[in-house]
């Protein structure tokens, strides 16, 4: 092969020879012209074994490419120049990774509409995210509704002018002296922390607008074909209310209008959904001002539900080996000191109370607690694995602005365990861990769930706590428990906890959105600093590795997850009121209340309508309260021994025998089925 010629490994397995320099575009076209039409960037992967060369003199667009080379998979431009060896998949619309891009191009644009109607305005910056993107900026005079529709107006114009997205590069030292004189504060930062000294900067222009970015985008502006301002929202810069308060347009894009109406369709079944809406028409909870934001009222029909996800999940507990304990709410603050939160996570943490012996801290996790109870008594290997389960109630410090009905709270209720265990044992407890994870939301309704691996950053080493020998032995044996289990994860490199890193386990509800819920977590770092101990079987003393672990993650959070899944229509078994009575008239009630005592002689619960209202109404509030069964009944009913059946969203089914009746939903319960 000639030193000019390249050899592209392409997914068939195919190895097309290509001259250096070529872009993917190129061999997109090479391919098919259908093919390069309906690619948005492309994905390169080293190939082993080969490394560009870059010269040390100012570096081209295309050296700066080829010393991207060297680096793992990733997406780049379809005009980026390849000057190596590579694997190239090309990326068309219909990959999720594809529209990752496009949202990001769509943040470029607005951008680039904002700039043209406000010229003031100083640029923060445009990523996308789950959802659509925003973008932050700075400006003295706060956008009005008016404004959001010029820019989405002017954002239509810069989509039809097809600008390409040209990647540029400049001296890093020139950029900070472009920025600094213009005022681009935010901008100055970005490329300070971003950048190393002596380096170039990458930027995208389209047209005239500007942007510094590492990209990738499509290949022009007008390949953001759908696309739609949505909300405007504050945002300190760097998270700080000390800093200047910007202003955060987000917007959302899709390939196809189709798609973006199917996304605000989606919207509007979420808003339906919302907890918080449903929480109040269903008298599940409440926010009280006077008490506080952040704390959660449970009202009795939503502590009935608490009560049976909790009664299911300390049963699930004892089954699978664990001992349930309970801890104080409020412990001394030498303790959190002792466990690393006082110098880790005292910023989440509410500030110290001084009582007449010490300084008592609320407790933002029960691990501390859990350790004391190990440490209160001696144990052998032969005690080993210890496994502690406690729904205990915990304090955190959320601030105002980010709280949320039950899904960010200041008090919740966490599912938490720790397990103590040998070395040896680690990967079987895992395993056992991310067992009963997936019972948990099976047992509940969720068939679908995501996995990441959270590992930690060796060069920031002032953010964790441990060796790097104990950091690795933790990230492998999560690695190995997961690869046991045979799921596909995510690693996510920099996420881990400050005493070790963790897998999060993220269900997938009936709209397809992600929730972060259960949580695995290694640490050896606790048992360290509390000095725990066992007696192995050599008879020498050696230290336990710990494992925490919740599964609902919260109560709270997942009880408002569990109403937006149902939209309120819980199954059966977790219902509040499974079976609402209706009398037909004063006279059956005698009757009413007979049906009422042998259904909660089977264990169910029952509300009887006895008020002296039509019987249509009584029918429509219970529906109204998502009632799974309304039993209706009359003369005829009562003389047979029998009731008229009303299913949740199917309607009249008819008249059956009470004991028939009694029987199937008892059926139902047992098996937890979600199916009504």
């Amino acid at each position: 092969m000639s030193q000019n010629t390249i050899a592209i490994h392409l997914p068939d397995g195919s190895i097309r020879e290509v001259a250096s320099g070529a872009t993917p575009l190129e061999i997109a076209n090479s391919i098919s012209p259908r093919l390069a039409a309906a690619s948005v960037v492309a994905r390169l992967t080293p190939v082993a074994g080969t490394v560009a060369q870059v010269t040390a003199d100012a570096p081209t667009e295309a050296a700066m490419y080829a010393a991207e080379d060297t680096s793992a998979s990733r997406l780049v431009d379809l005009a980026s120049p390849l000057t190596a060896d590579v694997r190239l998949e090309l990326i068309t619309e219909k990959d999720p990774e594809a529209l990752k891009v496009v949202r990001h191009s769509a943040a470029h644009v607005l951008a680039t509409a904002v700039l043209e109607l406000f010229p003031e305005t100083k640029l923060g910056h445009g990523p996308a995210t789950d959802s659509g993107f925003f973008y932050d900026f700075y400006r003295e005079k706060p956008f009005t509704p008016e404004d959001l529709a010029a820019i989405e107006t002017k954002m239509a114009e810069v989509v039809a002018r097809d600008e390409p997205f040209v990647r540029e590069f400049a001296p890093r030292e020139k950029s900070l002296e472009d920025f600094e004189k213009d005022g681009d504060f935010m901008k100055t930062h970005f490329v300070t922390k971003f950048t190393e000294p002596g380096s170039q900067v990458s930027f995208y222009r389209n047209g005239k607008f500007v942007d510094f970015c590492r990209g990738p985008h499509v290949p022009s502006t007008g390949r953001v074909k759908a696309v739609k301002v949505t909300s405007l929202a504050g945002a300190y810069w760097l998270g700080d209310e000390k800093n200047p308060q910007l202003q955060r347009i987000y917007g959302t894009a899709f390939f196809s209008q189709k798609d973006l109406d199917a996304h605000f369709a989606r919207l509007e079944e979420a808003a339906r959904r919302d907890h918080r809406v449903l929480g109040k028409q269903l008298d599940l909870f409440s926010i009280q001002e006077l008490a506080g934001a952040g704390l959660i009222f449970w009202h009795p029909k939503g502590a009935i539900i608490r009560k049976v996800m909790e009664d299911w999940m300390r049963d699930e507990c004892l089954r699978r080996g664990y001992s349930i304990v309970f801890t104080p709410h409020v412990m001394r603050r030498e303790l959190w000191k002792t466990s690393g939160h006082e110098g880790f996570y005292s910023g989440n943490m509410y500030t110290p109370m001084e009582l007449d012996d010490a300084e008592y801290r609320l407790k933002p996790m029960n691990c501390p607690g859990h350790i004391l109870i190990y440490k209160n008594s001696p144990k052998s290997y032969r005690d080993l694995p210890v496994r502690y389960a406690e729904l205990g109630n915990v304090y955190r410090y959320e601030r105002s602005g980010t709280m949320h009905g039950l899904l960010r709270v200041r008090g919740f209720t966490q599912d938490d365990a720790h397990i103590f265990c040998t070395p040896s044992q680690i990967e079987d407890e895992v395993v056992a861990c991310i067992d009963f994870a997936e019972a948990v939301l099976k047992t509940f309704g969720f068939s679908e769930f995501k996995v990441e691996l959270s590992t930690w950053d060796p060069n920031d080493r002032a953010h964790y706590a441990g060796s790097d020998e104990n950091w690795n032995l933790a990230v492998g044996s999560l690695q190995r428990a997961l690869d046991r289990k045979g799921i596909k994860y995510k690693t996510i490199p920099g996420e881990a906890a400050f005493y070790g890193p963790k897998i999060d386990v993220k269900l997938v509800d009936v709209l397809g959105r992600l929730w972060q819920l259960s949580t695995v977590q290694f640490d050896f770092n606790l048992p360290a600093r509390f000095e725990l101990e066992y007696v192995g079987e050599d008879g020498e003393r050696h230290q336990p590795v710990m494992v925490h672990r919740a599964l609902f993650g919260s109560v709270e959070r997942f009880f408002g997850v569990l109403i937006e899944h149902y939209a309120g229509a819980f199954p059966l078994w977790l219902a509040p009121v499974q079976v609402g009575l209706v009398p037909i008239s004063e006279r059956h009630i005698e009757y009413a209340h007979t049906v009422e005592a042998a259904l909660n002689a089977a264990g169910l619960r029952v509300e009887v309508d006895a008020r002296n209202e039509k019987m249509n109404a009584k029918i429509r509030d219970l529906a109204n309260q998502k009632t799974p069964y309304i039993l209706v009944f009359g003369d005829k009913e009562q003389a047979a021994g029998a009731v008229s059946v009303r299913t949740r969203g199917k309607g009249d089914q008819g008249s059956m025998p009470l004991a028939d009746f009694i029987a199937q939903c008892k059926a139902l319960v047992a098996s937890q089925s979600t199916d009504l």
